[in-house]
């Protein structure tokens, strides 16, 4: 039994992440039939936000209220900042891209996420690059490589790869046609996902530097989520004035904004911070081009699209250059760790030093030292 006990606690993270990537796949899937059905992308956006603020408002009240700092007018204005750069911007370039492509395509160009996030944090000196040294090559040809493949997307459809449970005939909205039409809104929804991921690789660098000044991770998340809300909520009222845009009924238009809430949101922040504190931030990023896979297959299933071959070829490049800049932070990774264990090391560690009555010596550690590393969505702290 012990040894059953082992294994399953050593394939517990894959089997937890491997959940994740189905709960992140099913996300593209409720948010695509939503949109198929009419929905706007701002009123969903809102409902998405709303739920989330609610799902992990009372968790950051009750685990945060002894750690909560104060809340002040920098990081009030950052919160804002936050609320517009992820919730308003990402998603909705996010939705609109998706609507005018597919879920298939978008969750595979949103892998170049990482490399934008490298660039962007390069430009503004918050990224070391030593060209000589091999970690940082490996970021840099990443970076080029999923970049690379994100063109090949947007440049070659290629046929329709047959699948034995898809309509080769069926012409949905998603883009299947070769007219010149078709192929404008197939550029045009990829430059708006990579808009998309332009502004959440911002969101990622203004959120690790908030972060430091209010390291209540659970509190920072639910309050942007409630900017994002209140934001989004005054975009929608006015490009959506009918009531009826805002109706929900007992079909996908309630359903996206739930799963969004509760399992994009909540579900995943609680699994993906448990899985970061025993294997840190690269394990968790090297599983995403498995949501890829389950998308395209789910998608064809569910939303009959149909999926070309440029889209698996620039698919396998992109997921290709991740892995490559996501290897060079792990390295990063690393190494601020072993630099972390030796300044430690070479520090005194107070004792608090009693003899008892046998005059055996009692010494306890009465500092412990943290290390914080950025990682995902979310900035944890790693006991060390």
């Amino acid at each position: 039994m012990e040894g059953v006990s082992t294994i399953i606690k050593n394939f517990r993270p894959f089997l937890l992440m491997i959940f994740l990537q189905f709960g992140a796949a099913g996300t593209y899937i409720v948010i695509m039939a939503t949109l198929n059905q009419g929905q706007n992308r701002y009123v969903l956006i809102v409902y998405r936000n709303a739920v989330a603020a609610l799902v992990l408002g009372p968790f950051a009240i009750f685990c945060e209220r002894k750690v909560r700092p104060k809340m002040t007018l920098s990081v009030f204005l950052k919160i804002v900042l936050l609320g517009f750069l992820e919730p308003i911007l990402d998603q909705g370039f996010g939705y609109l891209g998706m609507n005018m492509t597919s879920a298939t395509y978008t969750s595979a160009i949103m892998n170049v996420l990482p490399s934008v996030t490298f660039i962007i944090a390069w430009i503004l000196r918050m990224e070391k690059v030593n060209i000589a040294e091999v970690r940082s090559q490996a970021k840099i040809i990443g970076t080029l490589v999923a970049l690379g493949g994100a063109l090949v997307m947007t440049l070659y459809k290629g046929p329709l790869i047959p699948l034995p449970w898809s309509n080769p005939n069926t012409n949905q909205h998603n883009g299947h046609s070769n007219s010149s039409q078709d192929h404008n809104h197939w550029v045009g929804g990829t430059l708006l996902i990579l808009l998309g991921c332009v502004a959440w690789s911002c969101f990622y660098v203004l959120q690790s530097i908030t972060i430091k000044t209010y390291p209540a991770d659970l509190s920072l998340s639910a309050l942007i989520c409630l900017s994002g809300a209140v934001q989004s909520t005054v975009v929608a009222l006015v490009v959506e004035r009918h009531s009826r845009g805002w109706a929900v009924g007992w079909d996908a238009r309630l359903l996206a904004p739930l799963y969004t809430g509760i399992v994009s949101s909540g579900l995943t922040y609680y699994v993906q911070g448990m899985v970061m504190r025993t294997r840190g931030p690269v394990f968790v990023t090297a599983f995403n081009p498995l949501c890829m896979i389950l998308v395209a297959l789910l998608a064809s299933f569910i939303l009959h699209e149909q999926i070309h071959y440029g889209c698996v070829i620039g698919g396998t490049v992109i997921a290709m250059g991740l892995y490559l800049v996501v290897w060079g932070k792990g390295k990063d990774y690393d190494v601020s760790v072993l630099a972390m264990l030796e300044k430690n090391s070479l520090q005194e560690l107070p004792f608090r030093t009693q003899v008892n009555n046998d005059d055996k010596l009692d010494s306890s550690i009465d500092d412990v030292s943290n290390v914080t590393f950025p990682a995902g969505a979310h900035s944890r702290t790693f006991g060390i």
